[in-house]
């Protein structure tokens, strides 16, 4: 009988990568959405605070062990925004377009070399609402902010983030190799090891 947790996010892309990187485990991936877990206000100051908070709120709500990721794009030209504001960088109801436009726009007058960015993802799995020690893994994925929209695929800011190695940005990568490479997908390697060691939850 597979395990039930609860994916502390509405957003479908994030339940479509994360089905994609547990569908060979023995989980059930439920998203909160689906289970009428309100989001929780995202007041920490960085990746960690916010994922935890995340966690927590679903895993009360529902009484399920908890995944919640925090993650966001860092681009050095800009100091590292947005950083932990990525989704609502062009406001609170921002769209993934509206937020590709502004970073397009704060960027247009640094040169090609200079358009270094990193996705980062900050994963948390909480047993439940009261787990004093989550598990908490972290992964980074380094490419450059092109100036126009690549790929269909994806979301967020893929569509800009150019990948040297593979010569195409994040949304034309097609989802293995995506997951491969991305921060999240880094990130949930880690978790899965530690859950394996750690928890036993993993044959």
């Amino acid at each position: 009988m597979k395990q039930k947790i609860v994916l502390a996010t509405g957003n479908q892309g994030k339940v479509r990568e994360f089905s994609r990187l547990l569908e060979n485990f023995p989980y059930e991936v439920l998203p909160q959405s689906e289970l009428d877990v309100p989001e929780a206000e995202e007041i920490g100051t960085t990746f960690v605070e916010n994922a935890i908070i995340k966690a927590r709120n679903a895993a009360q709500k529902t009484g399920l062990p908890a995944i919640a990721d925090d993650s966001g794009l860092a681009v050095d030209a800009l100091d590292g925004a947005p950083g932990v504001y990525s989704s609502r960088y062009a406001g609170p109801h921002a769209s993934d377009s509206d937020n590709v436009d502004k970073l397009l726009h704060a960027l247009k007058d640094v040169d090609e070399a200079n358009r270094t960015a990193r996705f980062l993802c900050v994963i948390v799995f909480m047993r439940s609402a009261q787990d004093p020690t989550p598990i908490i893994c972290q992964g980074e994925w380094h490419g450059h902010i092109s100036s126009v929209r690549r790929g269909e695929d994806g979301f967020g800011y893929d569509p800009v983030f150019w990948v040297s190695s593979q010569n195409q940005t994040a949304a034309q990568l097609i989802p293995d190799v995506k997951n491969r490479l991305s921060h999240r997908g880094k990130a949930m390697k880690i978790l899965l090891e530690k859950l394996s060691d750690k928890l036993g939850l993993i044959d």
